[in-house]
């Protein structure tokens, strides 16, 4: 049975990118990218808007604000682009013009659950807000990953990632330090019906 892992980089402030902000924040450091390079091969699932945005920058888009990618942010970006990647999308066309990309019309719950139970390699979200929101609500997330970069966003930031999740408890099972600035934390989640005090009498 596949694992499925929602994976994250926030601002503290759980924003998932600021406007005039580099990749990373510009933060990243050697510890942290070399664990990157140490990951397991998974097949990463997306909705459309991050399929546009991802599949863009491997077309060679780059941010607003910047005139070339940093080496960091395009090793990345080459990764993403060997790697298996699934895309819930009902407003895409097939064929999908990014490399290794899989383009999925069906409900994307019922589909990842039945990847899940098929499957024996590792399955992670990238980005894609809403798609891991519902994923987590619907009880199929094993781990739920956050990289924290220390800085606050709360003038430019975008994308808050919290915003209508449901209360969750949160079991840690990793946390590391990375550069002596970013912070990892590594939880497995349980949906809450309720929180604690709200418990029917």
């Amino acid at each position: 049975m596949s694992e499925l892992l929602v994976d994250f980089i926030t601002s503290l402030d759980g924003y998932a990118s600021g406007e005039g902000w580099p990749g990373f924040w510009g933060l990243e450091g050697p510890e942290y990218l070399a664990w990157l390079g140490e990951q397991p091969e998974a097949t990463y699932l997306m909705g459309a808007n991050t399929y546009r945005l991802m599949s863009g920058f491997a077309a060679g888009e780059v941010p607003d604000g910047q005139d070339e990618f940093r080496p960091e942010e395009e090793a990345s970006v080459d990764e993403l682009t060997a790697a298996s990647k699934v895309v819930f999308a009902s407003s895409l066309e097939e064929p999908l013009t990014w490399a290794n990309s899989t383009l999925v019309r069906d409900d994307a719950i019922e589909a990842v659950r039945a990847m899940k139970s098929s499957g024996s390699g590792l399955l992670s979200t990238i980005g894609s807000l809403s798609l891991s929101r519902s994923l987590l609500r619907a009880g199929l997330v094993d781990r739920f990953r956050v990289v924290m970069f220390p800085v606050i966003t709360g003038a430019t930031g975008a994308e808050r990632i919290y915003d209508g999740y449901p209360d969750v408890a949160l079991e840690m099972i990793e946390h590391r330090t990375f550069d002596g600035r970013i912070q990892l934390v590594e939880y497995q989640p349980r949906v809450l019906e309720h929180p604690p005090l709200g418990a029917p009498a």
